[in-house]
């Protein structure tokens, strides 16, 4: 399968799509600098600098070229930034459009003390980020409905990855492995993702929504253990929550705890992930490394 990949946002996420999809793809960026164009252009995408100058560059050329269309550009309080400057552009090339994804978290279901949530779990955020995505999300379905977009909405856990990993904060002795009660974080390995975007382009379902975690949710402080296990270091140092000196975004983490199901991705989509838990992550980021 080929096409053309319209990327709103080329990240970390986006970049790993783009690799899975490989050389018979067509890749078009956007990126907010002159910079990151650059980096865009050694990886083999085609870059586009948006918003550009005021009134901000004119994303049609590049709709009207895309067959599927990724946004993972983050929201704020208006919602969606792409849909609110081209949200008719958008809906103009919805009917040439084959697969429209948009990246969402898993904080749209806000705090659940430690239980588990799926697609069919209310969306009850609790952080700012998490509002600001479930209002960015209404704000897809809604152009969806109206323009008959093909619309898929995937919900990512805590992303990690080559350059994203615990092992730096470990061997530099600033870990410190913060305990809460009941505390769960579910977490994917940025390849996994990857899987799952290219799995929905190759089997699209309009309309669907789906959590994208691994099999393994589990307190933050038992990453750092493995972490420290792997390289033979010693356990970073445990701090109780309340005692932690943390960042008000940093804590922000910590005002949630749930355990994200992923059984749609395996049932409806046929993944099989390469990284079911944290383990089998951290070793092959620890092995890649040599």
């Amino acid at each position: 399968m080929t096409g053309t990949l319209l990327s709103l946002g080329h990240g970390y996420s986006a970049s790993a799509l783009a690799r899975r999809l490989g050389p018979g793809w067509r890749i078009i960026g956007t990126t907010r600098s002159a910079e990151k164009a650059a980096r865009l252009v050694r990886e083999g995408v085609e870059p586009l600098i948006w918003p550009g100058a005021d009134p901000g560059t004119d994303l049609g050329p590049a709709l009207a070229a895309a067959t599927h269309v990724l946004a993972s550009i983050s929201p704020d309080a208006a919602g969606d930034p792409v849909l609110a400057r081209h949200g008719k552009a958008i809906a103009a090339a919805a009917p040439h459009l084959e697969w429209v994804g948009y990246l969402s978290t898993t904080g749209v279901y806000g705090d659940h003390r430690g239980g588990w949530v799926d697609e069919a779990t209310p969306l009850l955020p609790t952080t700012t980020r998490g509002r600001q995505r479930l209002l960015a999300e209404e704000q897809w379905q809604a152009h969806a409905a109206r323009s008959g977009l093909p619309l898929h909405i995937f919900r990512l856990a805590g992303i990690y990855g080559p350059g994203r990993g615990p092992f730096e904060k470990v061997r530099n002795g600033t870990a410190r492995r913060i305990v809460r009660e009941n505390q769960y974080f579910s977490r994917i390995h940025v390849d996994d993702i990857a899987a799952v975007l290219a799995a929905s382009i190759a089997r699209p379902d309009p309309g669907a929504v789906y959590n994208v975690a691994d099999d393994d949710p589990s307190p933050p402080e038992d990453v750092l253990a493995e972490a420290a296990r792997l390289l033979g270091l010693p356990l970073p140092p445990e701090v109780p929550f309340e005692e932690a000196e943390l960042t008000p975004l940093a804590r922000s983490f910590y005002a949630e705890s749930k355990r994200v199901r992923n059984h749609r991705i395996k049932r409806e989509l046929g993944v099989r992930l390469a990284y079911p838990d944290y383990r089998t992550g951290l070793r092959r980021l620890l092995a890649d490394e040599s």
